[in-house]
């Protein structure tokens, strides 16, 4: 930005100089450097479809915290590089933003792949650092100064993102009593199976099939057709966009009918992929962070009115459920800190995080415990149903083809079970 200097101006300066040299330095050091706040994020690969999302929330946060004038008084600059859905590339970008770009604070990219490498770097370097959709990635670091935003929570958020999937099958009559669990060979997949055993096990399953496919799959039909042949009542699948899809194809190509098919599969929350499986998504029971419901949209059809009116021309999910909000309200939480405590001291940031409770558009009133964990998940598992080809993106604006089934104080219905009757309707 060029900058014009005037008679009036100088006089002005003039006279700011003479009354207080060190408050005028201030001002002019607050209010032109700005705070830099870096991340990688997802925007290439096949996280992508999440990812892009996030950063346009991200970016809305920051217009509107500029027009307001900032933070503490500054400007707030977001830098930001794609980490192409590649974990071999986050540990150089977190490098890069604290060595080189000389970021102030830092937060994650989106998903658990992506936000374990870079916890090692920001711990270096003392980093306060939220996580955005990372399942139980700070588990093996314990990293005072980490705190995880995503609903996943409680003593076991392995466990939380599948708990409600077991929980739905437990209340059948008569109870199904065999699972399969199939999980991509990753952090994410391999952290998400861990908890579905220990929801197999406190639910009362009984396991007969628990294996791990490479995440480059791309003929799903040996999996299934392996997982058939054990015959289990119940399938919990544990997968990125990628392999959900491929999974989801490969199980209805060959008629493979358990009697719940689900769990913790990332992408069909998706609106390019929903509009990609249509009806091969009836009566799978997945877990979702946020759905369109009154109750949930209440306080955030501000910013999804701001989002929906410029996605479709940048080529990105055009509504943003999944992930738009969720990185529109990381950054909300951020702020929260820095403005309770009036600094950019990490070590300051993250005392506030740990002692109080942070609000967004997406969560009211969240918590940080062991980990930096939610103290209390505020997981959803819903149902998908009665979906044909003429699905369209009026169809996934709303709720009539998705079925709340957990929480109890969010549920929109009840579940079609066993999963023929789903696919039939």
């Amino acid at each position: 930005m060029s900058k014009h200097v005037t008679r009036r101006g100088v006089n002005a300066g003039i006279g700011a100089a003479l009354i207080s040299p060190a408050l005028a330095g201030g001002r002019a050091f607050a209010q032109g450097v700005p705070i830099k706040i870096g991340f990688g994020m997802a925007l290439t690969g096949p996280l992508a479809v999440n990812g892009q999302q996030a950063l346009l929330g991200a970016q809305i946060w920051q217009e509107e915290i500029n027009a307001k004038g900032g933070l503490l008084g500054r400007q707030v600059q977001l830098i930001h590089y794609d980490d192409q859905s590649n974990p071999s590339n986050v540990p150089g970008i977190y490098t890069k933003l604290l060595d080189v770009d000389k970021a102030d604070l830092v937060v994650s990219g989106y998903a658990t792949n992506m936000v374990a490498p870079a916890i090692p770097i920001v711990m270096q370097k003392n980093k306060t650092f939220i996580s955005l959709f990372a399942l139980d990635a700070n588990s093996e670091f314990h990293y005072p100064r980490y705190f995880s935003y995503i609903p996943t929570g409680g003593p076991n958020p392995k466990a939380t993102i599948s708990e409600g999937f077991f929980q739905v099958a437990a209340a059948q009559n008569p109870k199904p009593q065999t699972v399969a669990i199939a999980a991509e060979d990753a952090e994410f997949s391999r952290n998400a199976a861990e908890g579905a055993r220990a929801n197999a096990k406190q639910y009362g399953f009984k396991i007969i099939y628990d294996r791990t496919y490479p995440p480059n799959t791309t003929d799903f039909s040996p999996v299934i057709r392996a997982i058939q042949a054990s015959n289990p009542d119940l399938l919990c699948i544990c997968s990125y966009p990628l392999s959900s899809v491929g999974m989801l194809l490969s199980a209805n190509e060959l008629g493979f009918k358990p009697k719940m098919i689900g769990g913790a599969m990332v992408g069909l929350q998706a609106t390019a992929i929903k509009s990609k499986l249509k009806g091969h998504l009836n009566g799978v029971v997945n877990y979702d962070n946020w759905v369109p419901s009154e109750k949930m949209m209440a306080p955030a059809a501000d910013f999804f009115k701001k989002y929906q009116a410029r996605a479709p021309k940048l080529g990105i999910d055009p509504l943003g459920y999944y992930l738009g909000g969720w990185g529109y309200a990381y950054l909300q939480v951020l702020q929260q800190a820095v403005e309770g405590t009036k600094s950019i001291d990490d070590d300051k940031i993250a005392n506030y995080l740990r002692n109080n409770a942070v609000n967004s558009i997406m969560a009211e009133g969240v918590r940080f415990g062991k980990n930096g964990e939610w103290v209390v998940a505020r997981q959803l598992q819903v149902q998908y149903h009665g979906i044909t080809d003429a699905a369209n993106l009026e169809t996934w604006r709303g709720m009539s083809y998705q079925t709340v089934l957990k929480p109890d104080d969010m549920k929109t219905g009840n579940v079609i079970y066993p999963y023929a009757n789903a696919v039939k309707a």
